[in-house]
């Protein structure tokens, strides 16, 4: 593992946050921002460089790592990193922000600087054991940005630029989809009068056991909120009038939307 090569990680929410503690404990240098001031403060504790701004934290970096909740977010980003970057730097932006995002960006980078969409799936406690399912666009990848995403996760190479972030979306929402019908099978089974625990136990002994399961997490955090962006996100491509739906039960309770995606649960 090459630790010399010095890391910008911008973007320190629920995902960014352990996926950067996890690099430190990697050996690798980290220069940290986040629009929220404090929350650098624990990664600056153990040892990392807070910036300022973002053109200030990616001044001297190898590789700039991006977490960021949507595009609106990765585009404001990019307004004070981009003319900072300089050649030979390698830019992995971990959002899931969709293809479209990702093609803009790399439209806009100076001449020698890479990008290397590469959004995750799995959540924080994944994050923190450096057991995410990273999805990588862009082959063959640079080799230093193959042994960063190597020590976040299991990388699956998805083919060109912007690959990564289109499975993402495919990913994703079938994921939060599945939630969604764990949870309405639920509503059924009580109207029917069935326990919850025996449609919970039924409902995992077949295809929807991945979405059982994460109906009931306990150590995960994915608010209600970016769930909606991203099946937003992944309707703004195709006619899917069954992810609409599912849009609209993640959108139809603003109070919940800081919640994780258990709060569909009845």
């Amino acid at each position: 593992m090459d630790t010399a090569q010095q890391i910008a990680f911008l973007g320190l929410g629920h995902m960014g946050a352990p996926m950067a503690r996890h690099l430190m404990a990697h050996g690798h240098g980290l220069t940290v921002w986040n629009r929220t001031p404090e929350k650098p403060r624990p990664l600056a504790e153990a040892g990392a460089a807070v910036a300022a701004t973002p053109a200030e934290a990616v001044r001297g970096a190898d590789l700039v790592i991006t977490m960021l909740a949507d595009p609106a977010a990765l585009r404001a980003v990019a307004e004070g990193v981009l003319p900072a970057l300089r050649p030979g730097v390698h830019w992995i932006d971990t959002s899931t922000v969709g293809p479209e995002a990702v093609r803009e960006l790399a439209g806009r980078l100076p001449e020698g600087v890479t990008l290397t969409d590469a959004p995750v799936m799995g959540s924080v406690d994944r994050a923190a054991k450096g057991e995410l399912w990273v999805l990588a666009g862009g082959d063959p990848l640079p080799g230093p940005v193959r042994r960063v995403l190597d020590v976040l996760g299991d990388v699956t190479v998805c083919g060109p630029a912007g690959s990564g972030a289109a499975l993402k979306l495919v990913l994703i929402s079938t994921a939060v989809g599945g939630v969604a019908l764990v949870a309405e099978a639920l509503r059924l089974g009580g109207a029917l009068g069935l326990p919850e625990e025996l449609v919970r136990a039924q409902l995992a002994r077949g295809p929807l056991a991945g979405a059982v399961a994460r109906a009931y997490a306990e150590a995960s955090h994915f608010p209600l909120a970016l769930a909606a962006k991203d099946v937003g996100l992944a309707t703004d491509h195709a006619p899917l009038p069954v992810l609409e739906s599912v849009h609209a039960v993640l959108t139809a309770r603003p109070d919940l939307a800081a919640r994780d995606l258990t709060a569909l649960r009845p």
